[in-house]
């Protein structure tokens, strides 16, 4: 077999959508001819834990080579039960640490990777490196490994470096050093996936020296294995079940659609009554003190974090699944939980802004929308979506269009990019 070394500092134990594309990437690079050996940190404080991905990936036979070092996450150890911090916290800390640590905070870590990954690749023959990003630092090393054993690099962009949505630029030194160091990185890598279009065209319009070709879409998805032998829970109602499967943070929130909710209740009592909302995963403090100022108690299911396995469950036991984006800043991003809706079938309300996620929202086919923070505008949907459930007309996505993001084919997809920057032997 063809061997990969994947760096990816988020991978299992460590949970949430940022670990499913590596984990599942290397999960089937073996269907393809590929063994992946998988980089990546050693036991840290980290507010969501996922034994259950973890089984997944040693169940695969996925070889997993761990390292660790000083760490300024270890702030976040009394919150390794899956339990975030306050978001004033989690805010500050984030802010502090983009100020002090450039291209991020796990700087040390990338470098004791790199140590990892030269005694690794000191002993066996690698075809590939491969680093999913972000974080970002273990590129600027990965470049390092690629230059001292001749291995071709490529960059997995989960998300944009330079203009990332969460990015926090104290001064402008910071703002040119962020770019400088990630042109330096690209001009050495050999090849960019990217998550979706914007991402690629932001990436040819901020460094001219890439070309079309240099830069290969390969979106998030979702994997069928996931969803076999799950079964739903049993109903003893006929609510509307609206569920959202992620956590809350930054300006990422449910506010809005509580409080239109709440004018819902106030204009038709009678069709609020039959909605009931679930949110799994980090619902936080503060949206559970709006639920209770709104008196909506009644109406709201806080699940919390639950492995991966019991949100599968929860979004099949749905009618409808709902997202959000917040209006600023993303245009480039498309959350992973997106696609998983789309393996359920089901009918999905966004609140997105123009951008990639709302493009892909739209193809799906069955696709309520409505605008981030226009309350008026989501009551109205939320209205028009009772009414179809009630007359049984929701809407039934594209099939065609869910089986673009099967992983086993995004994966056999990644596997030719790689094969197409393998040495030819002399």
């Amino acid at each position: 077999m063809l061997k990969a070394l994947i760096i990816a500092y988020y991978f299992p134990p460590l949970g949430l959508s940022g670990v499913q594309r590596t984990l599942k990437f290397a999960k089937y690079m073996k269907n393809f001819g590929w063994e992946p050996t998988v980089l990546t940190t050693g036991d840290v404080g980290y507010f969501a834990h996922d034994n259950t991905l973890l089984v997944e990936a040693e169940e695969a036979g996925i070889r997993i080579e761990r390292t660790s070092a000083i760490h300024p996450n270890a702030v976040a150890n009394s919150y390794k039960k899956n339990r975030m911090p306050p978001e004033l916290v989690r805010k500050t800390l984030n802010r502090i640490s983009q100020t002090f640590f450039i291209p991020d905070n796990k700087t040390w870590w990338a470098k004791a990777a790199f140590k990892k990954g030269r005694e690794i690749l000191s002993k066996e023959k690698f075809d590939i490196i491969f680093v999913s990003m972000p974080p970002f630092s273990p590129a600027i090393e990965a470049i390092k490994l690629k230059e001292e054993f001749n291995i071709p690099l490529v960059l997995d962009y989960r998300d944009l470096w330079f203009g990332n949505q969460f990015a926090f630029y104290p001064t402008f030194y910071h703002k040119v050093r962020h770019k400088t160091l990630e042109e330096s990185v690209l001009r050495e890598t050999d090849h960019i996936i990217a998550v979706n279009r914007k991402v690629k065209e932001q990436l040819l319009r901020q460094y001219q020296f890439l070309k079309f070709e240099d830069v290969t879409i390969i979106p998030h998805g979702f994997d069928p294995a996931d969803f076999e032998g799950v079964k739903p829970v049993v109903r003893t109602d006929n609510n509307l079940i609206i569920t959202y499967s992620g956590s809350f943070y930054e300006k990422l929130t449910p506010k809005y659609l509580l409080k239109a909710f709440k004018l819902l209740k106030k204009e038709s009592p009678q069709k609020a009554s039959k909605i009931k909302f679930h949110f799994v995963g980090h619902f936080r403090a503060q949206n559970l003190r709006l639920v209770k100022r709104l008196k909506i108690e009644d109406s709201v299911v806080n699940f919390e974090y639950v492995e991966h396995k019991e949100s599968i469950r929860q979004i099949i036991s749905s009618d409808v699944l709902w997202s959000m984006l917040p209006s600023e800043r993303m245009e480039n991003v498309t959350p992973g939980k997106l696609y998983e809706y789309f393996a359920t079938r089901k009918p999905i309300f966004v609140n997105f802004p123009e951008g990639a996620a709302l493009n892909d929202a739209l193809k799906y086919g069955a696709t309520f929308t409505a605008p981030p923070d226009d309350t008026n505008a989501i009551k109205n949907k939320l209205s028009e979506i009772v009414n179809l459930f009630e007359n049984n007309k929701l809407p039934t996505p594209s099939e065609e269009f869910v089986e673009e993001f099967n992983r086993v084919n995004l994966t056999e997809k990644l596997v030719l990019e790689f094969q197409k920057l393998l040495k030819v032997e002399e």
